[in-house]
C-alpha cells in the first residue's frame, strides 16, 4: 500500500492541516478554544455543579452573588450557576441536531436541484421561496404552536427555517462545478453521477458551507432562546438559557439584575463562539488549504 492511501498517513495529514489552521490564525485558536469549553460544560458540567439545578430553597430565594452561589439565586432558591451551566447540554444539544438535520438534507436537495436542474431544479425553488417569504422566527413559532413544544419539535422548526440556506448555498456551488474540468475527467474515467457529487463537486462546495454551518448554530440557540422566552420552547421547570432570562426579566426593575444578567451573557458567548468559528472551519475543510 502506497503512502498516499495509508490511514495512519492520512489522519496524521489531517491533523497537521488541522494545526497548521490554528497555529496560522489566533482568533481561530481562541474560537476552537472557547468551543470546547462549551463541549466540556455540556458533557461534564450536570455532574460538577455544586447544587441540583431543580432543587428549590425558600430560604435561599433572590439572593445576590456570593462565594457560596457565584450566580447568585433565583425566585424559588435554585442557584443560578448550576442551571446555567446544566443548560448548556441542552441548548448545544438543540441547536447542532437542527443544524445537522438542516445541513443534509438542504445538502442533499441543493446536489439535486443544481447537478440535474430542469423541473426539478424549478420544483425546489418555489418550495424554498414559500419558506423564505415567511419571517422565519415567526414560521419556527406557528411550527412549534402547531406540533407542541417539545424538544423534538423545537429542532424540528429551527432545521426547517435553516433549510433553505444550504439548499441554495449548495445548488449554486453544484451548478457552478458541474461542468468543470475535473468534473469531466471523473465522468471519463467511468465514475456515476453519484459518485462525481459525493467526490468531486460537494467537497469544494463545503467551505463556504462551514462559515454558513457556524452561523447557523448561533441562530440555533437563538432561536430555541427565543421560542422558550415566549413560552413556545422548553417547558419549566427545566433549565435552558431562554427560559431564564424570561423569568429573570421579572426581577430586573426590582433590582435582582444575576437572574437575567448572567444566562443572558452565557447565551451570548455560545453565539459569539460560534460566529467566530467560521473561517476556521472553512479553512480546514477547503482542499485548497492543503496544498
Amino acid at each position: 500500500m502506497t503512502q498516499a492511501t495509508d490511514p495512519a498517513h492520512a489522519a496524521d495529514s489531517t491533523l497537521g492541516h488541522v494545526l497548521y489552521v490554528l497555529r496560522a490564525n489566533p482568533v481561530t485558536m481562541l474560537a476552537f478554544g472557547m468551543f470546547a469549553f462549551l463541549i466540556l460544560s455540556a458533557i461534564f458540567g450536570p455532574a460538577l455543579v455544586p447544587y441540583d439545578p431543580l432543587a428549590t430553597n425558600a430560604a435561599a430565594a433572590l439572593q445576590p452573588p456570593s462565594a457560596a452561589h457565584w450566580f447568585g439565586t433565583d425566585q424559588v432558591g435554585r442557584d443560578v450557576f448550576s442551571r446555567v451551566i446544566v443548560a448548556t447540554r441542552l441548548d448545544l444539544s438543540i441547536s447542532v441536531a437542527a443544524v445537522a438535520l438542516s445541513f443534509v438534507v438542504g445538502s442533499i436537495l441543493g446536489c439535486i436541484a443544481g447537478y440535474w436542474g430542469g423541473w426539478l431544479d424549478s420544483v425546489l425553488n418555489r418550495f424554498l421561496d414559500t419558506i423564505m417569504a415567511f419571517p422565519l422566527f415567526v414560521l419556527a413559532m406557528g411550527i412549534v404552536a402547531a406540533l407542541g413544544n417539545t424538544i423534538e419539535n423545537i429542532i424540528y422548526a429551527t432545521a426547517i427555517i435553516n433549510m433553505p440556506f444550504y439548499a441554495r448555498l449548495v445548488r449554486a456551488e453544484v451548478n457552478i462545478r458541474r461542468d468543470a474540468g475535473f468534473v469531466r475527467a471523473a465522468k471519463l474515467a467511468g465514475s456515476s453521477d453519484i459518485r462525481v457529487l459525493a467526490t468531486q463537486i460537494f467537497p469544494n462546495a463545503l467551505p463556504p458551507m462551514m462559515v454558513q454551518v457556524s452561523l447557523n448554530l448561533g441562530w440555533a440557540i437563538l432561536n430555541a432562546a427565543g421560542l422558550s422566552f415566549i413560552g413556545l420552547g422548553v417547558s419549566p421547570p427545566t433549565a435552558e438559557w431562554g427560559i431564564m432570562v424570561a423569568e429573570g426579566a421579572n426581577f430586573i426593575v426590582s433590582g435582582e439584575w444575576w437572574l437575567a444578567v448572567f444566562p443572558g451573557l452565557w447565551l451570548m458567548f455560545a453565539v459569539f463562539t460560534f460566529n467566530l468559528l467560521g473561517d476556521g472551519l472553512r479553512d480546514i475543510v477547503d482542499p485548497r488549504k492543503r496544498t
